[in-house]
């Protein structure tokens, strides 16, 4: 079966957009037009592909066919870079990465890569646990993820940890948890959470004082350096990456409200086993250049 071009770009923007309206909009057509599109390629494939909500999403099988069109683009960018000898043409990565490696590793880790691939970049913030849906639903070629196990015809590679500590302000702590962490005094002491997804805090409250979500009035900040900003200032406490706030630390301007338990975060590379060689190239000098600033993986752990 060939599939139309025409037809698939329809398909492509009402997911992107979230409407067949802001679809027609981008692709200079009407609605209806874009309509008709979506529902030929549907009727050729014989299977819905959109749920027609708001926003409008992928079914089970448009989700399929957004993972191979996004691979069958970056494949095609690359051969027409080769056959062109064009060594300088640039290559576009749509990543799904969380705000933390965006704000502390990512740079300092992979700009000599990116720079000399020639890499343009179109990220996608999200949380850590849930970049890895971004990746399957076909939005992202490749993510940074908490979880381990790779999906079907992809793999996860290890790239390293990344260490939290739970911090406030002198003035929070004196407020606050003037006689210690205790579950009492949690349950009235706002947290700064990066966004409603964000279970770094809620997680070691449930874990350390058995209290859930909701229990505990809650900020949501999001972005590393608001998120860090709204503590330092006495907002609320939460988990920092450690290596955002060791100069913080270290001149008093927070502190550190559970030094013995820091909490560690291992971090995977998820990409598709079928790439482009530059894609693969990409991903290989990932895995290399994140360990250089990360904490090293557990043991034991390596690439599926």
């Amino acid at each position: 079966m060939n599939l139309d071009p025409r037809q698939t770009e329809a398909f492509r923007f009402v997911i992107k957009t979230g409407s067949f309206e802001q679809a027609a909009a981008q692709l200079h057509l009407t609605p209806p037009a874009i309509s008709q599109r979506v529902r030929a390629l549907e009727s050729a494939l014989g299977s819905a592909l959109v749920v027609r909500s708001r926003p409008c999403r992928a079914t089970a099988t448009g989700q399929r066919l957004l993972q191979y069109l996004k691979r069958a683009r970056l494949l095609e960018s690359d051969l027409m870079a080769e056959l062109a000898e064009r060594s300088d043409a640039p290559l576009m990565v749509v990543a799904a990465l969380n705000a933390d490696t965006l704000g502390t590793w990512f740079f300092p880790a992979l700009a000599e890569v990116l720079i000399r691939e020639q890499v343009l970049l179109d990220l996608i913030v999200e949380d850590q646990d849930h970049t890895y849906n971004l990746l399957e639903s076909g939005l992202a070629v490749g993510c940074i993820s908490t979880e381990p196990k790779p999906m079907r015809g992809c793999t996860a590679s290890p790239l390293g940890s990344m260490r939290y500590r739970l911090l406030a302000s002198v003035a929070f702590r004196d407020r606050h948890f003037a006689n210690g962490l205790s579950r009492n005094a949690a349950r009235k002491a706002p947290v700064v959470a990066y966004s409603h997804k964000d279970s770094l805090t809620s997680s070691c409250l449930l874990q350390w004082m058995g209290l859930p979500e909701g229990a505990y009035p809650c900020h949501y900040v999001p972005g590393s350096e608001p998120h860090f900003s709204a503590i330092r200032h006495g907002l609320g406490y939460g988990m920092v990456p450690e290596s955002l706030v060791q100069d913080a630390l270290a001149r008093g301007e927070v502190v550190d409200l559970a030094p013995d338990a820091p909490l560690d975060i291992s971090l995977y590379w998820h990409t598709w086993k079928v790439q482009s060689p530059r894609m693969e190239n990409l991903s290989r000098q990932i895995i290399e250049a994140a360990p250089r600033i990360l904490a090293p993986p557990p043991e034991g752990v390596e690439a599926q």
